[in-house]
């Protein structure tokens, strides 16, 4: 998380919890209630039929799509507490609801925005890790089936892992533990 970074501007709030609007209590909130959702879904699971495992499987899948465009990209921008051991538990509640760590992620992002999409340079690299010039052929943006199907395999976590440890060793531990 960049709860650290010189680049994050507080904005004065009258919470003592929230960084920067009570309206944080809202993300927050549904961030616990997928944590809880995911919870309710392993205990039930071996008292119901297939096909309902299977529709909870789906809505689990779908609401991963709006807590990574909702309320984890928010929280990577504007991490929601003034203390940074809330903001890092929250970061590890978000990592084990997603299956994944949000401090990798974080690092990912911003470098999606740094290189915004770049076509590859003179060695055939992009800054931006997730472009879709990065795998694509002939100067032209990659397919979107293939980049979409792909993707997810694609990803490198031990060169992330090497590049956050680079900055800090402790924030790269953190990111193997979420």
């Amino acid at each position: 998380m960049t709860t650290n970074s010189p680049a994050i501007t507080r904005v004065s709030t009258d919470s003592s919890l929230f960084a920067f609007s009570r309206w944080d209590a809202i993300p927050v909130f549904f961030g616990i209630l997928h944590a809880a959702y995911v919870v309710m879904m392993f205990m039930v699971f071996p008292m119901v039929p297939w096909w309902v495992n299977g529709i909870l499987g789906i809505i689990y899948a779908y609401s991963i799509a709006w807590n990574i465009n909702g309320i984890s990209h928010n929280f990577i921008h504007n991490p929601y507490f003034h203390s940074p051991t809330l903001n890092r538990l929250f970061s590890w509640l978000e990592s084990v609801t997603m299956g994944f760590s949000q401090l990798f992620y974080d690092y990912v992002h911003m470098r999606h925005h740094m290189g915004n999409s770049d076509r590859k340079d003179e060695k055939g690299d992009t800054v931006d890790w997730i472009s879709i010039y990065r795998y694509s052929k002939n100067d032209e943006p990659e397919g979107v089936w293939s980049y979409s199907l792909l993707s997810f395999f694609r990803d490198d976590a031990v060169m992330y892992f090497k590049e956050i440890h680079r900055k800090s060793a402790f924030d790269a531990y953190w990111g193997v533990f979420e």
